[in-house]
């Protein structure tokens, strides 16, 4: 196995999302590796940039959208990081699951810890699951964590 030195760990906000978060700390101590937690504002007019030009105070929505993402997730930070792991933090928008698997290919990072929302039957064919385009399709391994277990 290669040596784990980077971990990316995208979060969601969600009440899971400090579960998940805490269980990449284990590992990242484990390991003496870095984390690099990451928000993906999902972007509304991104599918339609084609044909649909936003009026400006949409544009101005989706501004604010991405600076109260910023702030919350320096507050997520705070409240939950083990301050004697090496860590960053970054928010990114457009499709959740390609802007991971994007930052994921930059960064060069080690592995992906992520967790999965447990969707299923319809509710999976209508949201589809971002853990598993994650999974088949990122550069490095992928440990995904199921929070209800």
């Amino acid at each position: 196995m290669n040596e784990v030195k980077k971990i990316l760990v995208p979060v969601d906000f969600s009440d899971n999302s400090e579960k998940i978060l805490k269980s990449a700390i284990y590992v990242a101590k484990k390991f003496e590796a870095s984390l690099m937690v990451i928000f993906v504002a999902q972007s509304f007019f991104e599918d339609h940039s084609d044909f649909f030009v936003p009026h400006v105070p949409i544009v101005e929505i989706e501004q604010d959208i991405f600076k109260s993402s910023q702030k919350k997730l320096a507050s997520f930070i705070d409240e939950c990081m083990d301050k004697t792991v090496s860590h960053d933090s970054k928010v990114l928008t457009g499709d959740v699951a390609e802007e991971i698997l994007d930052f994921a290919e930059e960064e060069k990072v080690d592995w992906i810890i992520m967790g999965t929302h447990g969707y299923k039957g319809l509710d999976k064919l209508l949201f589809g699951s971002v853990a598993e385009k994650v999974v088949k399709m990122a550069p490095c391994p992928v440990l995904t964590i199921n929070p209800y277990k």
